[in-house]
């Protein structure tokens, strides 16, 4: 597939994509300074005699644990005057697919809007209504194209477009590294809010990053962007080399290690199997009431890098199979940097079909929407092994990452 490309405009246009405060030098070493960081460090001058709102959640935290909000609202240096929620709400009391609606928050007396399911000039009118001059984006990633909130930032910067307002994006990091994308790249008439734009499965960028490659490539014309990348972030580092604390960016991602394998398992979202909602393991326990231990042989004898795989029985507490014991598989990965997460999911994919005889796809094709496109759905029904379906999307994969080089900001 071949993607639009446009050159990013000049720094002395108005709208152009600019990074405000300069990328990691060479020698920054393993003491990480993420976006919000440098900016307090700084005064917040880059907010100075702006009205702001932040888009946030949860996980907009410091290194000792305290909320970006309540600290910002604490500091007489920044006027920041809203606060938008996006899926699971700013506060995390929502489940996958909810929000918090609108509310004032009791903690700051700030007004809270909520923005899920709110895109294009809908969500621009939001921003207008509260009032604010900048717009700051601070929310941990987990570096799956399907997670919504890369897309929550992109419907942000375009309603922002649209509204007048300027955008701020703090960087975090990419929890699971930014070594290289992996699987397929998204089709356009496959779109929706698990996938906007033609990006990889595993995209392996920051969300600075994608906000960088964005508004270059698929905002005409751009939002009015800073960036304020982090200090010491190492692309091939995962997120436990650096002793942050981990904050649930939504109630089914509970540690960095659901994380590594989420690019890959979630894709079981899209069949009748359960991907382990409900379980104190998601994405890392798969299963179905009638797969037994064959499963985990048949994985197992693929010898895939990095990873291997127990015969499991679960009984989920919510979702898919309630209050069965079901049988299936544990993921155990034993060397994260061997591990191909959305290779994985493909040859799990396979060897579930293989086995067992009740694999079906949801009736609503979801697996197109996770995968982006047709093909995997297709080519495993056709037959196609691990191999031939991950070949496939290879030419996509590498002009993705062409257009991805341009955007990055760390070694």
């Amino acid at each position: 597939m071949r993607l639009s490309r446009r050159a990013l405009l000049t720094a002395a246009t108005a709208t152009a994509s600019i990074t405000t405060m300069p990328a990691p030098t060479a020698d920054a070493r393993d003491h990480l300074n993420t976006g919000f960081d440098r900016l307090a460090a700084d005064g917040y001058a880059l907010l100075a005699a702006q009205k702001t709102g932040i888009v946030t959640n949860p996980t907009g935290i410091t290194p000792d644990a305290r909320h970006i909000v309540d600290v910002m609202h604490a500091d007489p240096r920044v006027e920041l005057t809203a606060v938008f929620g996006p899926e699971h709400g700013f506060r995390g009391t929502a489940q996958a697919g909810g929000s918090e609606g609108r509310y004032g928050d009791p903690a700051t007396g700030l007004p809270v809007y909520d923005t899920y399911l709110k895109s294009g000039q809908p969500l621009a009118d939001v921003f207008t209504a509260s009032g604010v001059d900048t717009v700051v984006f601070d929310i941990q990633d987990v570096g799956a194209r399907f997670y919504t909130y890369i897309w929550t930032l992109y419907d942000c910067m375009e309603a922002a477009r649209l509204a007048g307002k300027r955008f701020v994006v703090l960087d975090r990091p990419n929890p699971v590294t930014g070594r290289t994308a992996e699987g397929p790249v998204l089709h356009r008439e496959f779109a929706s809010f698990v996938g906007r734009q033609p990006v990889a499965q595993a995209h392996g960028m920051t969300v600075a990053e994608l906000a960088r490659l964005f508004n270059a490539e698929f905002l005409d014309p751009p939002v009015a962007l800073d960036v304020v990348p982090m200090t010491g972030w190492r692309r091939s580092r995962f997120y436990d080399a650096y002793g942050l604390p981990w904050v649930p960016p939504s109630p089914n991602m509970p540690t960095p290690d659901t994380a590594l394998v989420y690019s890959g398992t979630c894709l079981f979202e899209g069949t009748n199997l359960s991907e382990g909602r409900g379980t104190t393991r998601p994405f890392e326990l798969l299963g179905a009431d009638g797969i037994d231990a064959r499963w985990a042989a048949a994985a197992n004898e693929l010898a895939l890098p990095g990873v291997r795989f127990r015969e499991a029985y679960f009984a989920p507490t919510f979702s898919k199979f309630q209050g069965t014991t079901v049988g299936g598989v544990q993921i155990h990965v034993h060397d994260r940097a061997a591990y191909d997460p959305v290779g994985t999911g493909i040859a799990l994919l396979v060897t579930a079909k293989k086995v067992w005889s009740g694999f079906a796809w949801r009736s609503d094709d979801w697996i197109d929407r996770l995968t982006g496109s047709a093909r995997v759905r297709t080519m495993i029904d056709a037959g196609a092994g691990p191999d031939e379906v991950v070949g496939a999307w290879q030419d996509e994969l590498a002009a993705f990452r062409r257009v991805r080089k341009e955007f990055l900001l760390y070694r």
